[in-house]
């Protein structure tokens, strides 16, 4: 009966987490290295045609932020659809995503210059069903708005990741939240020059799901945990939240 009970609780989860949108991670990303943080996320399945949202307060963070989601995209795009990249800056050296694995010319770079012509170009982007990944900085997002972007994802099936730096706003409908801090490059002995990228990656809010942090490197084109998780306690999550 305990384990008819089981199956019962766990397909109900599944249906629930389908209703949700929640679409189940490829083997690809698993890959990537995602699969050691998997746990954190409902159904221990990393949310696509989602939105992700990343807080930055200054270009370390920022730049540290965009290599974390390279390493995430280089697995999704491995599925041959492009990505458009919008920002009102040009914050970004294409062939830098190379060590990320990725094909700088799949990726389609926007450059509008006024915060309501991003915004639109970001909402527009999501709702195309042809693309894999949309990455949007921006700073503000309402409420209302956020809900528009999560809405048009979950109709086209596209994963989004929106950056925001040292937001005032932090009343948002995205599925995630995350801080990634840039850490000292880690070296291989035996070799000189520069090491590979490390981060602390803090996921601060994940609904239906499980926050916590980890220090993590990117290493032969997948994410290695360097240090044991250490999960945020329902205390400092209501303060950071």
């Amino acid at each position: 009966m305990v384990g008819t009970k089981s199956e019962i609780f766990s397909k109900l989860e599944k249906e629930i987490l389908s209703l949700q949108r929640f679409k189940p991670l490829t083997a690809t990303s698993d890959d990537a290295g995602l699969a050691m943080i998997r746990h954190a996320f409902p159904n221990s399945t990393f949310p696509l045609g989602a939105i992700h949202e990343f807080f930055t307060s200054e270009n370390e963070s920022s730049a540290a932020s965009f290599g974390f989601i390279g390493g995430i995209m280089a697995s999704l795009m491995k599925s041959g659809a492009p990505s458009i990249w919008v920002s009102s800056t040009p914050f970004i050296f294409p062939p830098a995503l190379k060590s990320f694995g990725i094909d700088p010319h799949k990726i389609i770079f926007v450059q509008p210059k006024k915060q309501k012509d991003i915004l639109w170009t970001i909402e527009e982007a999501l709702k195309c069903d042809g693309i894999c990944t949309v990455i949007g900085e921006i700073g503000e997002v309402s409420l209302i708005e956020s809900r528009r972007l999560q809405l048009a994802v979950e109709q086209s099936k596209v994963t989004g990741f929106i950056v925001r730096r040292n937001p005032k706003n932090l009343a948002t409908s995205f599925v995630t939240r995350w801080k990634i801090k840039p850490l000292p490059s880690a070296f291989e002995s035996s070799l000189p020059g520069l090491g590979f990228p490390c981060w602390n990656v803090e996921l601060i809010k994940v609904k239906n799901g499980k926050p916590g942090s980890w220090q993590m490197m990117w290493r032969n084109g997948k994410f290695e945990l360097i240090k044991k998780q250490i999960f945020i306690s329902e205390e400092r999550q209501r303060k950071i939240v």
